[in-house]
């Protein structure tokens, strides 16, 4: 049996426990029946509610996310190369890290205000520093003989040694940090449009909360799943075996 046919069975089984646990056990308005759900997700595309937040929600999450890959892997490649930073703003990073990026909202609140920028800032924090730290991981783990073979090469010390044999050699804890600062991203996007105005996902979510509508929260739920599951598998899994494969740490498939 294959994979896809395990997991459409799955799904299948699913959907009929859920409606059946509707039913049975009359959770009424706290939770949406199956075909309460479908028929949320037909109004919201239907009137464009849906189609116009989640393509909001993804400009925002794409530009944050851009930011935070070009300053997550610049900071990493700094730490690893330099003892005395990683030991100063790297031991700071490692606290940031720990801190919800929502709590920086009301900071970028005051700073920015109820806007597209505090949105953004606050989901680049989010992805910043777990990309920062697995890149770090990743140039640090690189054998020193392969640094010194591209030198002797004539890569240099520079850009050419960090695009031509860092970022190859410390893919597999890149692509790792990838799909981390992305999950983390799409957390702090939502949490920040709970609260910013403008159209979004969160927003949205926040207005079927004061209108007691559950199946359109579902709704909003498991878009944000699809999306995140369809991105890490289309995106980053292809990326990722396409690089192992080119640089020989995977074998083809066949």
């Amino acid at each position: 049996m294959s994979t896809a046919l395990r997991r459409t069975i799955f799904l299948v089984l699913l959907l009929i426990a859920w409606e059946a646990g509707y039913r049975i056990f009359d959770w009424g308005w706290k939770f949406p029946s199956v075909s309460q759900t479908l028929q949320a997700f037909y109004d919201g595309i239907v009137h464009g509610e849906l189609l116009q937040a989640a393509g909001a929600s993804m400009l925002r999450l794409l530009i944050s996310f851009a930011l935070s890959l070009v300053i997550g892997t610049t900071l990493g490649f700094l730490f690893a190369r330099y003892r005395w930073l990683d030991d100063t703003l790297g031991f700071l990073v490692v606290s940031l890290q720990t801190i919800p990026s929502i709590a920086w909202l009301p900071f970028a609140i005051i700073w920015f205000g109820l806007n597209e920028t505090s949105v953004i800032f606050i989901t680049t924090l989010g992805a910043t520093w777990t990309m920062a730290l697995a890149s770090r991981t990743g140039i640090k783990n690189i054998p020193p003989i392969y640094l010194r073979a591209a030198q002797t090469m004539g890569t240099g010390n520079g850009f050419n040694l960090f695009l031509q044999v860092m970022i190859p050699a410390s893919f597999p804890h890149l692509i790792n940090g990838v799909r981390t600062a992305w999950a983390f991203a799409w957390r702090a996007l939502v949490a920040g449009e709970l609260i910013a105005k403008g159209a979004g996902l969160g927003q949205l979510l926040q207005d079927g909360r004061n209108l007691g509508d559950t199946s359109l929260m579902l709704c909003i739920v498991i878009i944000i799943a699809v999306l995140g599951t369809v991105s890490d598998h289309f995106c980053f899994k292809k990326l990722e075996d396409k690089v192992l494969e080119r640089y020989g740490l995977a074998g083809s498939k066949s």
